[in-house]
């Protein structure tokens, strides 16, 4: 276990793969969204999420949650890492990702060890750009999620999304009548990961070899 998380520390210290990985999970709608060198714009909001793993039952898993329905919240219902938006209380962008870690799946900050942040992503759909962080627990997993935000708690093994099997495509109808063609996702327990969080996950997954 020791040189897993020793190997995942080295290489979240070395130049990342960036864009170009999360890339191979994005649809062709966000490609051209985004642009291979997209500027953010200056009045995009700040969030955070955690890729939080953890050894249980031999093997390494990470946490996903999937959001309570909320119509006032472009991406509920979906399923996404924990995290939120930026508060001027947090200090540090870690500090947004271990509060919402904390608030949303019960996981007190001091059980976690930050190992380093991935390639930060713009979402045009709802004008944030998201840092993402990678963290290990350091204690046994106890999971509680987030009444009303968070409808349940998945915690896949982190080997499940290497299989080729496990990366599907498919054409998605949204809730306000949008369909996006030819989107790529993940398939975990029957839910769809896709998105920014898959984009997320795809560049984690590179790291690992």
């Amino acid at each position: 276990m020791k040189e897993f998380v020793d190997h995942l520390r080295r290489r979240l210290s070395e130049p990342l793969p960036g864009r170009a990985a999360q890339y191979k999970m994005a649809s062709m709608r966000r490609l051209e969204e985004l642009g291979a060198l997209a500027v953010v714009p200056p009045d995009a909001k700040v969030a955070c999420v955690l890729n939080l793993l953890h050894w249980h039952q031999d093997a390494w898993r990470t946490v996903l949650i999937q959001r309570t329905q909320n119509p006032r919240d472009r991406h509920g219902g979906q399923v996404s890492f924990p995290g939120g938006r930026w508060e001027d209380a947090d200090g540090v962008l870690a500090n947004v990702a271990l509060r919402e870690a904390e608030e949303e799946i019960g996981v007190p900050a001091s059980q976690i060890e930050i190992l380093g942040s991935l390639t930060d992503l713009y979402i045009p759909v709802s004008n944030f750009l998201v840092h993402p962080f990678v963290g290990i627990l350091q204690a046994p997993p106890l999971f509680t999620p987030q009444p009303g935000e968070v409808e349940s708690i998945l915690t896949p093994p982190v080997q499940y999304f290497l299989a080729p099997e496990n990366r599907k495509i498919t054409d998605l109808t949204l809730a306000q009548g949008l369909t996006i063609k030819e989107v790529p996702y993940f398939e975990v327990e029957g839910r769809m990961v896709w998105g920014a969080t898959a984009m997320i996950l795809s560049e984690f997954l590179e790291l690992l070899g």
